[in-house]
This record gives structure tokens, C-alpha cells and sequence, in this order.
């Protein structure tokens, strides 16, 4: 059977698990884990604490410091409220296409990883070849959250990380962070006859917005020289506004869904600094003028750090080299590989398949996308021996 021939049926098998971030990515986990530990591989898989999910790390290779890192999310999006021309959880294949749900983000590059593996498998390589597949990316990237934390206390220190998101085979050197919140807001109920007898939770709310708006001209201000990022600055984007139950009642409870990107770490602190002085020094000793028990809580979804671009960064001088790239670029979408790169690894992100089909109906890869990664893939075990 040849590379691409097992890729499609390694695609094929990986698509029928229904890993949406909902249900469990177990019974995928497991059986990636069998068909790694046949090839000889160390293979370690962490559950999460409520033991539904779990993480794979798995080594090829000598046990020794300097390894790569091929990273994948396991986890998909759901296909509720999609009209899907083929059953998305089983794979098709048609006019140069694999169709299925994750086909792209990104069980396709999973799927090449393991197709190359027995070529890692039997060979004697310079360095560690690992398989880092995590949970939860979909939803804030909590698997690889907890994996870097196992990491950090793993017996041999790898060097660099390819994540293999959907970038059209293109060498990615940088990409914006992603911190997801909800606020909410306590008031009093009342009748809306009577406005100043109560404290509505959404009107608070609506402040708390405003406040948010402002501080995107501050961010533009301090975007860094020369950022080549678009937009150049950290970003703020109000998701959702909730609460409320009729218009003639007075709003007991409202919530505010937002997210900021930065492009520095210092603008996190910068934004949420600001909000919580606005908070205590004002929005609060108003509501609780009314009502002592008034409150605002600020609840955090997941604080995913971005990949920052790197004056020296030997995983794209490698990945520039495999791929005959004349550079690396930057994404607007987020990924896992700040996390990897907090624990001192050099990181990239490149993968089959195009970001532009992620997450929408009928979501497909690219044969010839597939066939690009196995032969980036291939070149990197002729370097590894």
C-alpha cells in the first residue's frame, strides 16, 4: 500500500470517530495509541480530570533532548444545523477531494503523520520523532493547555513543534493570541415603572461594552513598529449580549461574551486592568448604591497565548527548507502553538488543507494537499537519518 493509500484510510478511520468537543475523543486516543505502540513507539496518554478526553504524546526514536514535535487536535466542530451533501462523519472521496468532518482541521495531517510513521519507526534516527494529539483545541485550547503543563516535567526536552493546522502547505512563523470571557452582571429585579428602585443588570452591561469599545483606540496606539500583523493591533470583539426577560420588567441578570487577540502580552493585562478599575471605581459603587449585593464576575474561557514570530526560529529555518518557502507568514486564526512555544520550543504551524473549509459544511481536503504533506514529512526522516 503506498504513503497517500494509507493516509486515505488512516483519514478514513480517523473521520468515523465523531470527536466533537461535546463528546469524548477516547475511543480515537486508543485507537491511535494501539496503532503507535505496534510500531514500537512510547506511547503516554493523560486523561482529563474528569476522564472523558485525553491527551496522546508518543516518542519514535532515541530517548534524548532535541526531538519534534508533530502536533493535531483531535477534537472537531459540530455539524448541528449543517446541510451536508455526504454523511460528514463518514469519508468521501470525489473530484480530487476527501470529504468529512475534521477532513481539514485536522485529522488530515494526523492522518500523514501516522501514514510516515512507520518510515520513523524503522529507521535509526538522530533525533526523537513525537506525536502530540490533544483535546478540547475547539474550545480554548484545553487539552494542550494541560499537555504542556505534563511536558514540562517529561523526562526528554523536544526542541521544536510543527502544528499542523490548515495553511495550504504554507509556513506560518506567527499568529495573535486568544482570550475568551464572559462577564457577568448581578442586579435587582423590579417593575420597569420604577427604573430607580432597581438595578438593571443590563443597562451595566451596555456600560461595560462601551468601556470595551473605547479601549480598542488605546490598542492601536500601542500596536508594536512595524507589526506585520492585520490589523496591526490587539483586537476586541464583543460575541454576545445577554438578558432580560420582558420590556417591563427591570433586568436581574445579563452577561457579556467577548474576546481580545493580542499581538503582546502586555495588552491583556492593559485591557483587563482598565476594565476592572471601571469596575471597581465605578459601575460597582453605583450598582450597590441600590443594591449591596449587586455584583460583576469576569469568567475566563481560556487564555491561549499567541505564536510569537521569532528572530531566530530553527522549525522554520527546517520547515523553509523542506518546503522550498521563501519565508514564513502570519494567520489571523489561533492555534496551539504558543503553548508549545511557552515551554521553550521552537514552533510552526503548517498542515494540508485550507483554513478557508474549516468548520463549514462539506468541509474537504485536498488530495494533492495530503500528498504535499507526506512529502514534507518524507523529507524530514531522510534528516532525521
Amino acid at each position: 500500500m503506498t504513503q497517500l493509500a494509507l493516509t486515505k484510510d488512516l483519514l478514513k478511520q480517523l473521520i468515523a470517530f465523531p470527536t466533537v468537543s461535546t463528546d469524548s475523543n477516547l475511543e480515537l486516543i486508543d485507537w491511535v495509541a494501539d496503532y503507535l505502540s505496534a510500531l514500537g513507539a512510547e506511547v503516554d496518554v493523560y486523561r482529563s480530570n474528569e476522564g472523558s478526553k485525553a491527551n496522546l504524546f508518543a516518542t519514535l526514536g532515541p530517548r534524548i533532548d532535541g526531538g519534534i514535535v508533530l502536533s493535531g487536535h483531535t477534537d472537531v466542530v459540530p455539524v448541528t444545523d449543517q446541510e451536508w451533501t455526504y454523511p460528514p462523519f463518514e469519508m468521501v472521496e470525489a473530484d480530487g477531494k476527501l470529504f468529512g468532518r475534521g477532513s481539514c482541521d485536522m485529522k488530515g495531517f494526523i492522518a500523514t503523520t501516522l501514514a510516515v510513521a512507520p518510515e520513523f519507526a524503522n529507521s535509526e534516527l538522530k533525533r526523537p520523532v513525537h506525536f502530540a494529539f490533544t483535546h478540547d483545541e475547539e474550545t480554548g485550547c484545553i487539552g494542550a493547555r494541560s499537555l504542556v503543563q505534563d511536558l514540562a516535567n517529561y523526562a526528554v526536552k523536544p526542541a521544536m513543534a510543527i502544528i499542523g493546522e490548515p495553511t495550504d502547505m504554507r509556513v506560518i512563523e506567527g499568529h495573535k493570541g486568544c482570550y475568551e470571557y464572559s462577564t457577568q452582571f448581578i442586579g435587582l429585579p423590579g417593575h420597569g415603572s420604577a427604573p430607580h428602585l432597581g438595578v438593571n443588570a443590563a443597562e451595566y452591561a451596555a456600560r461595560y461594552v462601551m468601556r470595551l469599545m473605547e479601549l480598542r483606540a488605546p490598542l492601536r496606539e500601542r500596536a508594536p513598529e512595524n507589526s506585520r500583523f492585520e490589523p496591526p493591533e490587539t483586537t476586541i470583539n464583543i460575541g454576545g449580549i445577554h438578558g432580560g426577560v420582558a420590556p417591563n420588567v427591570i433586568v436581574s441578570k445579563a452577561s457579556v461574551d467577548w474576546e481580545m487577540r493580542p499581538v503582546q502580552e502586555g495588552d491583556a493585562d492593559f485591557v483587563k486592568d482598565n476594565l476592572q478599575q471601571y469596575v471597581d471605581d465605578t459601575l460597582l459603587p453605583a450598582m450597590r448604591a441600590v443594591h449591596p449585593d449587586a455584583a460583576i464576575a469576569l469568567h475566563s474561557h481560556g487564555e491561549v497565548p499567541g505564536l510569537e514570530p521569532m528572530e531566530d526560529n530553527a522549525a522554520r529555518t527546517l520547515l523553509t527548507e523542506l518546503t522550498g518557502a521563501n519565508g514564513a507568514e502570519l494567520v489571523a486564526f489561533g492555534t496551539e502553538a504558543g503553548l508549545f512555544q511557552s515551554l521553550g520550543m521552537d514552533a510552526v504551524v503548517c498542515g494540508p488543507g485550507s483554513i478557508n473549509q474549516a468548520h463549514k459544511q462539506d468541509e474537504f481536503v485536498e488530495v494533492e494537499q495530503l500528498e504535499q504533506c507526506l512529502q514534507l514529512l518524507n523529507r524530514l526522516h531522510h534528516r532525521l537519518i
